[in-house]
């Protein structure tokens, strides 16, 4: 086994590296990365990934040429042609800009979570903006009805970057978020979500906090 020919900062807990990783061991790509972790916060961050990714957001990946590449949409894509199977982001026509709209929602709702996140575990309770808080809930659950109400045979019919990206939101929502009890109002997505989780590449991305 050849030795990995790229970086990925990364932290497990995060939705957007777990889309990633997804994609790495659906695509068979998973013992060409390296994980290099990266806990951060936007008070605490991390100055090792700053150098070459003055955002300082994960994931990043470091490619074998020593160039890093960031957001989670670029390296999704950049790994999909880096291998011979079928490509899960469609390479073009009307599917493509479908299949990454529902991916796009899918990262909104991923957005809001850590949003919330951040504001209810670095700020004190007394200075949380609970207007703001209900905003972003807002937004998952309506993002949440839209792709129960559309999208439900679109996510059944491939598992690509759209299914992936979906699920990662899902999943994140499931360890950050119970509160939210998503599945009561989405029991289509909720039985969707069931069966992908399934998939090995889902249990080997499983966060465990």
């Amino acid at each position: 086994m050849s030795a990995p020919s790229m970086t990925l900062f990364h932290n497990p807990l995060s939705p957007f590296v777990r889309k990633v990783l997804v994609l790495l061991h659906e695509t068979g790509q998973q013992d060409r990365v390296a994980l290099q972790s990266s806990v951060l916060s936007p008070v605490s961050p991390d100055l090792a990934l700053n150098e070459d990714n003055p955002l300082g957001k994960i994931p990043a990946l470091r490619l074998a040429d020593g160039n890093v590449i960031h957001d989670s949409r670029v390296i999704l894509d950049y790994l999909d042609h880096q291998h011979v199977g079928n490509p899960l982001i469609p390479r073009d026509g009307s599917a493509r800009w479908r299949r990454l709209t529902l991916a796009s929602m899918a990262d909104g709702i991923m957005d809001a979570a850590v949003l919330i996140r951040y504001e209810v575990a670095l700020r004190a309770p007394e200075k949380q903006w609970d207007e703001w808080l209900d905003g972003q809930r807002d937004k998952i659950r309506r993002t949440l009805v839209m792709l129960e109400k559309d999208a439900i045979a679109e996510l059944t019919s491939h598992f690509d970057v759209a299914a992936i990206s979906v699920a990662c939101a899902l999943g994140y929502l499931d360890l950050r978020h119970p509160d939210l009890q998503w599945r009561e109002a989405n029991p289509q997505l909720a039985a969707w979500f069931f069966e992908v989780s399934q998939r090995a590449s889902m249990l080997a991305t499983l966060p465990k906090v």
